[in-house]
């Protein structure tokens, strides 16, 4: 029979993974195939470790994936990838806000013969006005700005098949925008429209910083517009500035009027100061990606590794 992997990373998630565990449970009951589900401790500071054994011991499909402290949540995902061996894998996040009820409907695209299968959110409840707006924005602006087509309000919770697991664990860069890397490979790729619940329990780890500092990573991971938007616009200030200086020596000769104007100076210099400030904090956003690139450290460390069938292992990279 195949076998289906389920991916899911947990930081400090203990109240809500005995309910996810049972939902899912009562899931993959009901479906005609293996599976083995992969539990991603990303360096949790609560007793999320304790319930994943805990589950473990009661549930021989529960693999742990126990990593040395918290990498973030996109090399969780890829570190439970990395080790998820099914046929097909799906990553699903633990706090119920994507329900495991919609795993079949992944499961009958992906034997239509759809490599990559992705959950397309029609509504978001228990999120913020704020909230809300801000990922419908930026999911329209990196749109445009990548040269991959990025499906709209899409989060990570989606299915890929085998080849589409092998060729996703080729890419083994630093800052990971996953969303971007699993458009990145191609192959087929079909969305199923769902609502998205509210979280079930527990209080959320993205608070707007976060999210402003992945936005970052997903520009800089998959454009390169604002370089050129850096570039033009300081073209464009310069041809205005020499259009400018034109303009005042011709009036100064033709009807001798002194330059006036000290504070227009100032504000000028200022504005020109600040623009040059920002460019060289957009170059500064790609250099210091090259510089963690160029290290080239594992993406994490592995504390304990404990896989469904087998004796746990000793710590590995």
């Amino acid at each position: 029979m195949p076998l289906l992997s389920i991916v899911v990373p947990a930081y400090n998630e203990e109240a809500v993974l005995p309910e996810f565990h049972r939902r899912t449970s009562a899931v993959l009951d009901g479906l005609d195939m293996d599976a083995e589900v992969i539990y991603v401790n990303d360096g949790s500071k609560d007793g999320t470790l304790q319930v994943l054994r805990q589950l473990r011991a009661q549930d021989p499909r529960v693999g742990i994936v126990d990593l040395s402290r918290n990498f973030g949540k996109e090399i969780a995902l890829t570190a439970g990838l990395d080790v998820a061996r099914g046929d097909a894998a799906i990553v699903i996040d633990a706090d119920l806000q994507d329900p495991p009820e919609l795993i079949p409907e992944l499961l009958r695209k992906w034997q239509e013969g759809y490599d990559v299968v992705y959950a397309q959110r029609e509504s978001r409840a228990g999120e913020s006005v704020a909230k809300k707006a801000t990922a419908y924005a930026f999911y329209r602006l990196i749109q445009r700005m990548s040269r991959v087509k990025i499906p709209a309000d899409t989060g990570d919770f989606r299915l890929l098949s085998r080849r589409a697991l092998d060729a996703l664990k080729q890419l083994r860069e630093q800052h990971r925008f996953m969303k971007g890397l699993f458009a990145w490979i191609g192959f087929p790729q079909v969305g199923v429209p769902y609502r998205r619940d509210p979280r079930f329990a527990g209080d959320t780890k993205w608070n707007y910083w976060r999210l402003w500092n992945f936005a970052l990573d997903g520009i800089t991971s998959f454009s390169i517009a604002p370089l050129k938007v850096a570039s033009y616009l300081g073209l464009s200030i310069a041809a205005f500035a020499f259009f400018y200086a034109m303009w005042i020596i011709a009036k100064t000769l033709i009807w001798g009027d002194p330059v006036p104007g000290f504070p227009t100076l100032i504000v000028v210099v200022l504005f020109l100061g600040g623009m040059q400030l920002m460019f060289l904090g957009v170059i500064g956003e790609y250099l210091g990606r090259m510089f963690d690139e160029a290290k080239r450290r594992p993406l994490y460390l592995l504390n304990r590794l404990e896989l469904p069938g087998e004796s746990p292992s000793p710590p590995a990279h």
